[in-house]
């Protein structure tokens, strides 16, 4: 056999996205390029690796034991790379994060000094809801992310950063029964927050939005009422744009956490953000989130 990285690393893409096209999109190639490497690292192996069923491509059971394989070849070429940097007196490589949609409100203030630090480090951060992210943790295809909300169906390691509190907001000061309850999409922590608290038993009308964001001006636009994490609507609250209305059972406590899988293996870069997470989160959250504790 003679293939290469980039050929794992094109596969092993295809099997995650199962799909050329999406693929292609993630590894910033045409779709042609991907095609002909994949037929490339296919003619290696007498077995199939994939199979077109009715214009769908699927992988076959093969094909899932060589990506597992392509994954942890792929890790061990990272960790070479790494270690060599390290004795260079280096820090260089990617950091993957992904965090639920509120996060965007918590990562940067967990990210920004540890880049300043390592400038030879890339960051990709994706920001999507507790769903994808969830689903990029199951694949591996980060390297942490940032959850209110542990998911029960994943094995992970979690580092406690600071309390997450939701309150119930309207644009005026009086909570007005009558108004619509403004939801997120399912899928959502938030969203998962507010239906535990509502339950099926209040029937008033719901508008459902897809970010926190649209849910923020819709409130400020009198469209409803919603529940929201604190940590969001700092500037409205001052602002007067907002209020935190008074509800039994409220606010809701939940704790943003940075989590990771419990079997993976950190590459060098992880294990140092993981290292300043843990040194600096107490003064991050003391400079930053103080002000979210005298509301």
């Amino acid at each position: 056999m003679n293939f290469t990285l980039h050929q794992l690393q094109i596969f092993r893409e295809v099997v995650r996205q199962e799909s050329v096209t999406r693929a292609a999109e993630v590894l910033h190639m045409t779709q042609p390029a991907v095609s002909i490497q994949l037929k490339n690292f296919q003619q290696q192996f007498d077995v199939p690796l994939t199979e077109i069923i009715g214009r769908q491509l699927h992988v076959t059971d093969f094909g899932r034991e060589v990506a597992d394989l392509a994954d942890n070849t792929l890790s061990e070429a990272a960790a070479l790379e790494y270690k060599t940097q390290e004795y260079q007196g280096l820090l260089t490589g990617k950091l993957r994060v992904s965090s639920a949609s509120t996060g965007k409100y918590v990562a940067p203030y967990f990210l920004g000094g540890f880049t300043g630090q390592y400038p030879g480090v890339d960051l990709n951060l994706d920001v999507s809801n507790k769903t994808h992210v969830v689903r990029q943790l199951k694949e591996n295809a980060v390297d942490f992310a940032f959850v209110s909300v542990l998911p029960d169906d994943v094995d992970l390691y979690e580092e406690h950063l600071l309390e997450n509190a939701l309150y119930l907001v309207g644009n005026t000061p009086k909570r007005d029964k009558k108004l619509p309850l403004i939801y997120r999409e399912p899928g959502s922590a938030t969203r998962g927050a507010m239906d535990t608290y509502f339950g099926e038993a209040d029937q008033r009308k719901r508008i459902e939005l897809t970010s926190n964001e649209a849910v923020k001006q819709a409130v400020i636009a009198g469209l409803g009422q919603s529940i929201l994490p604190i940590i969001g609507i700092g500037n409205e609250l001052e602002q007067g744009q907002l209020h935190l209305l008074k509800a039994k059972g409220l606010p809701l406590i939940t704790t943003w956490r940075l989590v990771w899988l419990k079997q993976k293996r950190l590459s060098p870069v992880a294990e140092a953000y993981l290292a300043f997470v843990r040194a600096h989160k107490q003064d991050i959250v003391e400079r930053y989130f103080r002000w979210t504790r005298s509301v």
